[in-house]
């Protein structure tokens, strides 16, 4: 229960309701011994009415405040933590600590599935790892651009193991059932990397009447993860890696609204939150599968098409500062092929080759086991709800 705030002859406490709003919370102990509402002064009522009135309106205020001022915090130290840490200056600091022979490495014989492989951070990622001689399998949306990445890579790599799938991870019995397939055609998946995003500019709805958003980056994700398990599981050193976004920092895990239904609807900071429950989700995962290595990274500012796309004044404002793909890449790659990785704890978030805090200095944005297990909860059973049979 919230602070309670009391007054003449009972005890009122105020608390937000589903919707954000502060709901008037009785105390359970009820009304106090030898008090009767029904016998009560009327003018005293009132008076207690109004006191009540101004307290939750007084309390109302604070909150907002206290909620905006911990956003603005939260906000300015993110940036400055971004103009510090996620620029491609900070980079080139990072990688002077970097062991080359990490990467010194042949992935011949090793199966890699990579989402949103056909630009950005995903078409970089299956560059470095066809090049070290890796399978790799690019689960991308659109068919032509998907197969002019693969030219180029190949092109590029003269590896010639690169496969392309088509998939639109907002199609949520879509997801189901090509991983359904795959696990039928192919005997091994030794590292599936879920890298493919999408922020939306406004609320769009897929076919099975969920938000597109979290259809892509979470519940998709979710979907994918869980049911390549078990072809991971019987493949050598399986790792699972998925790529995530500093801006998750900003917030706080969230289970009340994951179809973005309530309130105002801004892209940015639903991503941002879809960002947070992929941690949450890496986390519990690596509790959950002790035999799949899993960890979850920021790449930091980077130059692709959708960050262009989607956050067009931050990346004509910063595009001079921001990484290129391969930089964003290079932790990605670094988590999937080298030895290093897996000697570090499973479920853990990195940055630059390092593992890092999934939580800003006194931001508030630690949830607790009970919340975290509850997103597990409604995951599954959202993903049970679309699973063919």
């Amino acid at each position: 229960m919230g602070n309670v705030q009391y007054v003449p002859c009972l005890s009122v406490g105020f608390d937000e309701d589903v919707n954000g709003r502060d709901a008037p919370l009785l105390p359970a102990a009820g009304w106090p011994v030898g008090f009767s509402p029904a016998g009560a002064n009327s003018a005293a009522l009132h008076v207690v009415r109004v006191q009540a009135k101004k307290r939750r309106r007084a309390l109302s205020s604070a909150r907002g405040f206290q909620s905006s001022t911990m956003s603005l915090y939260r906000n300015s130290a993110w940036f400055l933590k971004g103009m510090t840490e996620f620029t491609r200056t900070a980079f080139l600091s990072a990688s002077k600590r970097f062991v080359e022979k990490d990467l010194e490495v042949s992935m011949a014989g090793r199966s890699f599935m990579i989402t949103g492989a056909n630009s950005g951070i995903g078409k970089a990622t299956a560059m470095a790892i066809a090049k070290r001689g890796g399978t790799i399998h690019m689960v991308c949306r659109n068919k032509d651009k998907a197969e002019e990445a693969r030219a180029d890579i190949v092109k590029e790599t003269g590896n010639k193991e690169v496969y392309v799938h088509i998939l639109d991870l907002s199609e949520t019995k879509k997801v189901w059932e090509f991983a359904e397939a795959f696990k039928r055609k192919y005997k091994a998946l030794n590292v599936l990397i879920n890298n493919a995003g999408s922020i939306m500019s406004q609320r769009d709805m897929n076919a099975e009447g969920l938000e597109k958003s979290f259809a892509t980056n979470v519940l998709g994700v979710y979907i994918l993860t869980k049911s390549l398990i078990p072809l991971l599981e019987k493949s050598t050193d399986p790792r699972v890696i998925t790529v995530s976004s500093g801006g998750m920092l900003v917030q706080k895990l969230r289970t009340g609204n994951l179809q973005s239904d309530r309130g105002r609807y801004d892209g940015t900071m639903v991503y941002a939150q879809h960002k947070r429950q992929q941690v949450v989700m890496t986390e519990q995962l690596a509790k959950t599968h002790t035999n799949v290595h899993f960890s979850v990274m920021h790449p930091g500012w980077v130059d692709t098409p959708a960050v262009a796309n989607a956050m067009p004044d931050f990346h004509r404002s910063m595009k001079d500062s921001l990484r290129t793909p391969e930089q964003g890449a290079d932790t990605v790659v670094w988590l999937a092929v080298s030895d290093a990785a897996t000697t570090n704890p499973s479920g853990r978030f990195y940055q630059d080759r390092k593992m890092v805090s999934t939580h800003l200095p006194l931001a508030w944005t630690y949830s607790s086991p009970l919340e975290e297990q509850k997103l597990m909860s409604l995951l599954e059973d959202l993903a049970k709800t679309f699973q063919p049979h």
